[in-house]
């Protein structure tokens, strides 16, 4: 299926006209407006700019409100300083690193504050950059790991080897779009039981001369849970020592990497551990900033070949350069170092602090209830999952879903993957911003439609696969 498409109706569907206030028109002599713009093909003249603002405000109104989206896991709220600040970088071409070599520092600054907030062996070495956000990192970090497979095997592949990447069925789908997109097998743990994200003996078991590295997960989007990523560097520890097989991990930190630091702090994940070579975080999610950033970074210039960075020369230094996306604002990159410089350490521990109290608090209180089964309970990312406990025959996690929407909280309902297709669950990603006075607003939005789901005689929901939604 095309990712875009015209309108498929009629042909009369393409002269049709978006809805004109009389204002703009027939009320308003001087804006020059006689007739309605089309939906679909270009107007023929221009339109006053107040009249053109007002009809694609008018028609975004029939979106969701950010703030009551309990999906997401990108920021939705920042302080006005921030964004005086993105707008007056917006038209910054970050790719330009010699035009902008302040906004180049400022990226420069905040690859070294991640290195030493990840416990990089020596941070003024630690190699870094900003992408658009973790997908983009994580197609990076994946590059890097099998460039340095098919040098380490440069006598065997392509001819005869095919590599291959083990992670859990968990990951995020730009994994799967990496290993398709780059020719890479994946290779996936399934979830057992009561575990739903990789393990540390699975991991090793699937390894062999032509994995490239395993992606341990801080922080699954399911049901934000940390993977055992010590366990997992400790196997395969064990497993060089029996068969002389050294496989780097990846940390895909998109949103436990700025939450376990400031949380966590004994919790062993980053580059402590020598056997990670990278780790990658989403910026625009518990980074704290606006969607369109997210940082990679390696232990040391040894784990990201050379030949696939680009340098720049700017203020007679010299810049690397390496990501899959050119132009792009530099909004984004000055927005993250003014969050760090905003909050520090200290700021960030109270702002995360707050978000997993809330989840937790949440989950308490919706376990509470007797009507649903927590799956995670919100104390590590602060998101958790639940889902209809074994005695409720009513209703399902679907129908929960659908009528909270009626309320305007999107709360994704969702199948796990295999070998778990049999759970349904709902999920709720508590980010700064959802306070405990709106955590108090969906409790009693929750209690109210319970009696009438309690009503009904079955699940309504007749087709799981299409009632799915919010996969990540």
């Amino acid at each position: 299926m095309p990712l875009h498409q015209g309108p498929q109706a009629s042909p009369a569907a393409h002269e049709r006209r978006l809805a004109l206030n009389p204002f703009f028109g027939e009320a308003n002599p001087v804006g020059g407006m006689t007739e309605a713009p089309p939906r679909h093909r270009l107007p023929d003249g221009p339109l006053p700019p107040m009249s053109a603002y007002q009809l694609v405000h008018d028609e975004l109104m029939l979106d969701g409100n950010s703030r009551l989206n309990l999906a997401t896991f990108v920021t939705t709220w920042m302080e006005p300083q921030a964004g005086v600040l993105m707008a007056e970088c917006r038209d910054k071409n970050m790719i330009d690193k010699d035009e902008y070599p302040r906004t180049a520092e400022l990226e420069r600054r905040c690859v070294a504050m991640l290195a030493q907030l990840w416990n990089a062996p020596d941070p003024d070495s630690a190699v870094g950059c900003s992408t658009t956000g973790s997908s983009e990192a994580c197609m990076l970090a994946g590059l890097a790991l099998k460039r340095r497979w098919s040098k380490r095997n440069a006598d065997r592949y392509p001819a005869s080897a095919r590599p291959n990447l083990v992670m859990g069925v968990n990951v995020q789908v730009c994994w799967e779009k990496f290993c398709e997109f780059w020719e890479v097998e994946a290779r996936l743990v399934p979830m057992e039981g009561d575990r739903f994200h990789l393990d540390a003996e699975s991991a090793a078991a699937l390894c062999d001369e032509n994995t490239i590295g395993v992606v341990a997960i801080l922080g699954s989007t399911f049901d934000g849970s940390y993977e055992p990523v010590a366990e997992i560097c400790a196997a395969l520890d064990a497993l060089q020592e029996r068969t002389g097989l050294d496989i780097p991990v990846h940390v895909d930190g998109a949103s436990g990497a700025m939450v376990a630091p400031f949380l966590d702090e004994d919790l062993v994940w980053d580059f402590r551990l020598p056997r990670v070579s990278s780790i990658n975080t989403s910026g625009h999610k518990y980074g704290l900033v606006y969607p369109g950033v997210g940082w990679a970074l390696w232990r040391s210039p040894a784990e990201l070949p050379e030949e696939l960075v680009f340098r720049v020369n700017y203020l007679g230094g010299d810049m690397p350069t390496f990501a899959l996306n050119f132009s792009r604002p530099g909004a984004q990159v000055v927005a993250q170092y003014y969050t760090f410089l905003r909050l520090g350490r200290e700021g960030y521990r109270t702002v995360q602090q707050t978000a997993r109290d809330v989840a937790r608090g949440l989950a308490e209180r919706i376990e509470a209830m007797g009507d649903f089964r927590l799956i995670t309970r919100g104390d590590q990312l602060p998101v958790f999952a639940f889902t209809t406990a074994p005695d409720v025959t009513s209703f399902d996690v679907f129908d929960v879903s659908r009528r909270l929407r009626e309320q305007g909280w999107l709360v994704p309902a969702y199948t796990f993957p295999a070998h778990r297709e049999d759970l349904s669950v709902l999920r709720v990603v508590c980010r700064n911003g959802f306070s405990a006075d709106l955590a108090d607003l969906f409790i009693e939005d929750l209690k109210r439609l319970l009696p009438e789901l309690r009503r009904q005689p079955r699940p309504f929901t007749h087709d799981k696969d299409a009632a799915t939604s919010f996969h990540h």
